[in-house]
């Protein structure tokens, strides 16, 4: 069953018979010291709006941005901009840029800072089709570990990480390889994810089978295996795979339907020598799968 993030907003102008962009929206807490207001708008290729404070800042994965006011100052450090990288000398900062690399990710992240009066909104958009998902870290034990090129942006004060896989056949086999990415802290992060997203929450004993490149995100709790796909006719013939991930609660997991890299291997798979005109078949394939790798 698929989770709501927040109060839906959809509207229907008779006269235009065009309806409007569907909002899932948050509005801050009073209460709550570190909690943010933000709009996740669109439904194929979303964006979210996060609303600043003077003096208050998000983190972003360069390039992320979508739009910004003027108030709003722009400032690419190393890593992953948290406060303990703020604190930190040269060589931990090093480190902590080192680790994003390992993850496949750029050395660098953006920060923004609203510099002015009253209250501004940042923009960041997904790279691809498919959904944004909010998660408030203090609600999942301070800590989410997911793939290596989900996160998208977060309030600034998480901690961006490496989470090394312990057991040698889950770092094999396991779809994202041996690395992934923990996200730590107790504000909110957006992860992105492909096609249609579901939340699932395990309890003791529960075991959910799942294609490896469709995880997005797991609670600490969840323990992640590598399982074979049945019998050897299944492995070689099934087109699923030799693997399955096999996910054992309690906790909640985060699944996308339309991982990147099949929808990457497809179309790639498509653009055979001959099948685009010459001049563009080239590139485009290039392009492609590159992508793709």
């Amino acid at each position: 069953m698929t989770k709501p993030f927040g109060r839906r907003v959809s509207t229907f102008t008779a006269a235009s018979a065009v309806p409007e962009i569907p909002i899932v929206r948050h509005e801050r807490e009073p209460s709550l010291s570190d909690d943010i207001e933000f709009e996740i708008k669109g439904s194929e290729m979303q964006f979210v709006e996060i609303e600043l404070d003077p003096g208050e800042s998000a983190v972003a994965e360069a390039g992320a941005m979508m739009f910004k006011p003027s108030s709003v100052s722009m400032e690419t450090v190393f890593g992953d901009g948290s406060h303990a990288q703020e604190n930190a000398g040269l060589f931990d900062k090093m480190v902590g840029a080192g680790k994003r690399l390992i993850t496949g990710e750029s050395l660098f992240t953006t920060v923004f800072t609203h510099d002015g009066h009253g209250k501004a909104r940042v923009a960041f958009a997904s790279p691809y089709p498919g959904h944004i998902i909010p998660l408030r870290l203090d609600e999942h034990d301070n800590k989410i570990v997911c793939q290596k090129d989900a996160f998208l942006c977060a309030a600034k004060g998480v901690s961006i990480g490496v989470e090394f896989q312990r057991n040698i056949m889950t770092g094999l086999f396991g779809g994202e390889g041996f690395i992934m990415q923990k996200l730590e802290g107790d504000g909110w992060v957006f992860v992105h994810a492909g096609g249609t997203v579901i939340e699932k929450t395990l309890d003791h004993g529960d075991v959910l089978d799942v294609d490896t490149g469709c995880i997005v995100a797991l609670s600490q709790s969840i323990q992640y295996d590598i399982v074979r796909a049945g019998s050897v006719k299944s492995m070689v013939f099934g087109g699923e795979g030799f693997f399955f991930a096999q996910l054992r609660g309690p906790g909640k997991v985060w699944l996308q339907s339309l991982p990147f890299g099949r929808l990457a291997g497809r179309v790639a798979a498509t653009l055979q020598p001959g099948s685009l005109q010459t001049g563009g078949e080239s590139s485009v394939f290039s392009l492609v799968s590159n992508l793709s790798r």
